[in-house]
């Protein structure tokens, strides 16, 4: 059942976006060579519970981190450790998710550790900008199909892979909501979008095969070819007034400036 939110409900889940945008703006400022990925979880977890609100991804379904932190091939669900130290010419999927007054806020990035290569800077770029042609079709009267489209066309028109088995999906009082939101599909085909849905539109792009798999530890997912993937990702709410970011920087008690990833 794909719950629909009022205007008032649209406005309450700014607060949860802008968090979980900041939470992930104070990640990326953290990432550079020698840093293990642990400690970007633990910072940005107190982060998050210093202004009030929880880590969403804790504890979900067992996930045992604050963040995911994918690093090169690894697609999603990377889980941080104190072994996994960034190198010089990595790059690192952020995922960070905060619940704040009963809404969730879910966004993630790819960030450059120091300078990576020209070809994994144009995977990122091209992933980046599937998102953003995406979010424009996230309209009143347009379809699931349209979002999806939007995506593959792009990704493959410059020889990327779009993953298939790892979608988006729905927003609200939990992460997870109807309905999914894939990266792929033809135009006009699937739900149709309304007002006050909530979605969170996520790429997940790959340099070779969009093929993948789960490691032995269920939870982190990468290519089947080892090849480096990327994923971007905002919650959007769709309005009469066209697509809204919700994750986006707020005005608020959590949002100094930190850097991070261009936008």
């Amino acid at each position: 059942m794909i719950n629909i939110k009022s205007p008032i409900d649209i406005e309450q889940m700014k607060a949860a976006g802008a968090l979980s945008k900041a939470a992930l703006r104070r990640a990326g400022a953290l990432v550079r060579p020698g840093v293990s990925t642990k400690e970007i979880d633990q910072i940005v977890e107190g982060f998050i519970r210093l202004h009030g609100a929880v880590p969403t991804f804790k504890g979900y379904g067992g996930f045992p981190a604050s963040i995911c932190s994918s690093v090169n091939e690894q697609i999603v669900h990377g889980i941080p450790s104190p072994a996994a130290i960034l190198q010089e010419g990595d790059i690192i999927s952020i995922d960070t998710g905060a619940t704040y007054q009963g809404w969730v806020g879910d966004n993630a990035w790819t960030f450059y550790v120091g300078e990576p290569s020209a070809e994994w800077k144009g995977l990122c770029e091209c992933t980046r900008d599937c998102l953003k042609a995406a979010i424009e079709q996230a309209v009143p009267g347009n379809h699931l199909g349209d979002i999806g489209a939007a995506v593959q066309e792009l990704a493959e028109k410059n020889g990327y892979g779009v993953v298939r088995d790892y979608v988006g999906h729905g927003v609200g009082r939990v992460m997870h909501e109807d309905p999914e939101v894939r990266n792929y599909g033809r135009r006009g085909r699937g739900v149709k979008l309304q007002a006050g849905m909530v979605i969170a539109i996520e790429p997940m792009i790959t340099l070779g095969t969009y093929r993948c798999h789960t490691l032995a530890n269920g939870w982190t997912v990468v290519t089947d070819d080892g090849l480096p993937a990327a994923h971007y990702e905002n919650t959007v709410a769709v309005t009469e007034d066209g697509p809204v970011i919700l994750t986006e920087d707020e005005k608020g008690p959590w949002c100094p400036m930190y850097g991070g990833a261009e936008e």
